[in-house]
């Protein structure tokens, strides 16, 4: 059967394969009538004039229109044809623009400062600008001492700078985690400990030796005012009411469907 291996016998084959199919499945819905509107080809326009920094010319601009149609006419045989089902990158677009979907009618309507400042009183935590720390240090090295916490007691008091450091000698209002990832959590915590003063203090022991730190301003914890973050929570508002929406949009969906789960019946078995 040789004339199997010719490829326009193939094609043949899958062109006729092609037109049964969407005999079966076509779906009188999706019409036959192609309509390239004005703000279809504004559109086509600006978005080439945005990535190539200049308009189309008048060929280019033709080109464009008819790629929009070939794009169309494709697009609604591929639905012909049911190409849709089943294919998993089809189906988490569709989830997507549904969601999106729901989530631009969320927020079609700005939310008014009254529930943007409720919001704000219902999540202060979110917003709190944790406690900061100003210090300057003198590091004494393990590598270059025998004994380098004896040595950094013994220049209390005293103007030994003490040793190189490949970070700085100074911080400004730094928080206890940004100190933490740079000396460690048990040098952050000790120095959180501190009282601020003009003396040096310590020796506080980090990931890299000895330190005797000056704390020179330390600042708790607070919640700023709304004025401050009014940006933030509106952004952060908006969101939770995206995410709102989603789940009562969802609740009430699923309220119509039966879902059964005999996947997990003969997985427990």
């Amino acid at each position: 059967m040789s004339w199997l291996k010719d490829p326009l016998t193939g094609f043949l084959i899958i062109g006729a394969v092609i037109f049964i199919l969407a005999g079966i499945v076509a779906d009188d819905e999706i019409s036959y009538d192609v309509e390239v509107r004005d703000a279809d080809i504004k559109r086509l326009h600006d978005h080439w004039s945005m990535q190539m920094r200049r308009p189309p010319t008048a060929q280019e601009l033709t080109n464009l229109v008819d790629q929009f149609v070939k794009d169309e006419i494709y697009y609604r045989e591929a639905q012909r044809l049911g190409l849709h089902a089943n294919d998993s990158i089809v189906r988490r677009r569709m989830v997507q623009k549904l969601t999106f979907l729901t989530e631009d009618i969320a927020i079609s309507t700005p939310i008014e400062e009254t529930a943007l400042r409720a919001y704000f009183e219902q999540h202060q935590d979110n917003y709190r600008v944790p406690a900061s720390f100003s210090f300057s240090h003198r590091f004494f090295s393990p590598e270059k001492r025998e004994d380098a916490e004896g040595e950094a007691k013994d220049a209390l008091g005293t103007n030994d700078p003490g040793d190189p450091f490949m970070l700085q000698k100074q911080y400004r209002d730094r928080s206890e985690q940004q100190i933490g990832n740079h000396f460690g959590r048990e040098f952050a915590s000790a120095l959180a400990s501190l009282e601020a003063g003009d003396e040096y203090q310590g020796p506080i022991e980090s990931a890299y030796g000895w330190h005797l730190v000056k704390l020179e301003k330390s600042s708790p914890a607070a919640v700023p005012d709304f004025a401050d973050v009014a940006e933030r929570v509106a952004a952060d508002a908006q969101q939770a009411a995206r995410q709102t929406a989603n789940e009562a949009y969802y609740d009430e969906l699923k309220a119509s469907y039966n879902v059964s789960y005999p996947g997990l019946e003969n997985t427990a078995e």
